[in-house]
């Protein structure tokens, strides 16, 4: 048999990583029980589901995930009849730590606070691996569902592990943990009834301990969710919350309702507390279960929209067949109104938390928003049906006022003369808040809301407007102060018609236009974007993700009060000096020089004889 015995490398940064899991966690020992008998649950769920249209795949009717420890061996060893694995799932599921991303989770685990690191285990795909704080070796036996051949994937977590051919009478998996001599109350059968009501009592898959040669129910089974609300505290909320997602913050919202009449349906929501370690923005997938008659069919119905992909939870119907499949799934007329009226009613929710002005709603809600505003902003640009159901709910920061503000606050404190809604999209909000582009605007008391998500850079063009009013971006030059008075006394502008000729020619080629312009205060200089095409923000993103888009040049707009245009107006030769003008523009709008070297010459060139 040795000789079929295949051994392999989990390589340096694993290893490394496997060593963070051990020691990191080692406060938290016992998440490893949650974790294993989460995924034998998950195992029996999917086989029991593949058995709807693979009736040789049916599930023994005792089915259960069944716990044994034994003093004596020093072994714990949790079994079930699921799914089971082949060679090939066995090396790619456990001979692969976090797919998702090691250097990510390693970083993430070690700059997290203590109570914070158990919730970074189900997120980053590392939950197996868990077994090795309370382990000196872990084998691992499993056969797939439909077929006879079984294998042993084996480690001691030390950076390698082995696999080999096995015996197992039934398809499912059976893992073996040789219990390390520091661990012994894992072997108590009291201890892990104790772990299984705490995490895993709501998992309607039984789950048994052998105690005094018996098997003995350690969790009650019930689905929560089909509870009266009544009836279910809201410990027990938050516990199944945890269970979920695999966290250990509370909830920000919890959703429990049951619509009755032509479709009937339970759901229980939560909306979390806090934004998880492996980032919402990656996977564009609703993860809510769905459930036909408690029995669990997938996770992958789409049952919200991608914009909502931040709720989890269950939702559980009596109106579908047991043995849909998940193709059928896509086109049942059912299952698009569940998916209405659940999305109607988290955006309902959402919208009853937002009108809270009270200071801990407002404080509340910002929580939220800094957790999930720009997953949220999404539907701004995909969904045309609940972009007015979204306006509402969005929040900004302001040029002129602390905190957030909202569409309805800013409209409600525009100018008389005021037609439009002022934006400006970058990358930080406190470098838009001391941008050049502001200055024409706080000269007229005018509010410009400051946008700083990458997806700020596409929404407001497909939303257009709100209340009538038109979204403009000010870096498109597009805006017409010449309406709005000015709260302060402003310079006499010079006569830059010479001017705006020479600097035309001068930089041909690198601007479209040259223009004065009457919306700059303390700055010489500014770059704008053609009304007719995107703002200078969208232009940056589309470059920096390597999009083709038509060549598109800036207009260099110029102060005619400012003291240097002032002087450059009486002069009959600015060819040397249009050039620095034009990377003054660029290195305010965050940009480099266009030749950095060159640069930096002409301003020691200025600098040597300003000091002469």
């Amino acid at each position: 048999m040795s000789e079929t015995i295949e051994r392999h490398e989990f390589g340096a940064e694993v290893g490394r990583l496997l060593d963070l899991v051990v020691h990191a966690l080692y406060s938290d020992r016992e998440i490893f029980l949650r974790e294993l008998v989460a995924n034998a649950a998950d195992a029996i769920d999917r086989r029991r589901f593949a058995a709807l249209t693979q009736s040789d795949l049916a599930l023994p009717p005792d089915a259960a995930v069944r716990i044994v420890p034994d003093k004596e061996a020093r072994t714990l060893t949790i079994s079930d009849p699921g799914i089971g694995m082949d060679r090939e799932s066995l090396v790619s599921n456990l001979g692969t730590i976090a797919r998702s991303g090691t250097r990510a989770f390693g970083q993430s685990l070690a700059d997290a606070k203590p109570e914070e690191r158990p919730s970074l285990i189900g997120q980053f795909g590392v939950g197996f691996y868990s077994a090795f704080m309370v382990s000196d070796r872990v084998e691992v036996t499993s056969r797939a569902a439909g077929s006879d051949q079984a294998w042993t994937w084996a480690s001691e977590g030390r950076g390698d592990y082995t696999i080999a051919p096995a015996e197992r009478e039934q398809a499912g998996t059976t893992i073996v943990m040789h219990i390390k001599a520091d661990a012994d109350e894992f072997l108590e059968t009291y201890r892990l009834e104790t772990i299984i009501r705490k995490w895993a009592d709501h998992i309607t898959i039984p789950i048994m301990i052998a105690r005094d040669g018996e098997d003995v129910a350690a969790n009650e089974g019930t689905a929560l969710w089909r509870k009266p609300k009544a009836d279910i505290t809201e410990d027990q909320y938050t516990e199944f919350y945890r269970h979920l997602g695999h966290i250990f913050d509370k909830p920000w919202a919890t959703l429990h309702w049951r619509a009755e009449g032509a479709l009937e349906f339970t759901a229980l929501l939560y909306v979390p507390g806090s934004k998880p370690f492996e980032a919402v923005e990656g996977d564009r997938k609703s993860r809510v279960r769905l459930h036909v008659r408690r029995m669990f069919i997938t996770d992958e119905a789409d049952l919200l929209p991608a914009w909502l992909r931040f709720v989890s939870g269950v939702v559980d119907t009596e109106d579908l067949p047991l043995n849909v499949s998940r193709e059928m799934l896509q086109a049942t007329p059912v299952l698009a109104r569940i998916r209405k009226a659940v999305t109607n009613r988290v955006l309902s929710e959402l919208k009853s938390k937002a009108r809270d002005e009270t200071d801990e709603g407002k404080a509340s809600y910002a929580g939220f928003w800094q957790n999930f505003g720009p997953v949220l902003k999404e539907g701004l640009w995909e969904d045309q049906e609940h972009r007015a159901d979204l306006a509402p709910l969005l929040r900004f920061k302001s040029s002129t006022e602390e905190g957030w503000t909202s569409l309805p606050a800013y409209v409600s404190r525009m100018k008389p003369e005021q037609e439009a809604i002022y934006i400006l999209v970058g990358d930080d909000t406190d470098a838009l808040a001391k941008s050049p582009q502001l200055e024409g605007f706080r000269a007229r008391g005018v509010e410009v809301l400051l946008l700083a998500d990458q997806v700020d850079a596409f929404w407001p063009e497909r939303m257009g407007t709100y209340e009538e009013k038109p979204i403009r971006s000010i870096t498109q030059g597009a805006a017409d102060l010449s309406k709005l008075p000015l709260e302060t006394a402003a310079e006499d502008a010079a006569d830059v018609t010479e001017l705006v000729k020479s600097l035309t020619e001068a930089l041909k080629g690198s601007v479209s236009e040259v223009r004065a312009t009457d919306r700059l205060v303390d700055s010489a200089v500014v770059l704008s974007a053609s009304a007719a095409g995107p703002d200078l923000q969208m232009q940056r993103l589309l470059k920096r993700a390597g999009r083709p888009m038509p060549t598109t040049l800036p207009i260099l707009e110029i102060n005619p009060r400012h003291p240097l245009i002032r002087r450059m107006a009486e002069l009959a030769n600015v060819e040397d000096a249009a050039s620095t003008l034009l990377d003054l523009a660029r290195i305010q709008d965050g940009e480099p020089p266009r030749d950095p070297a060159a640069f930096a010459r002409q301003m020691a060139a200025s600098l040597a004889a300003s000091l002469a």
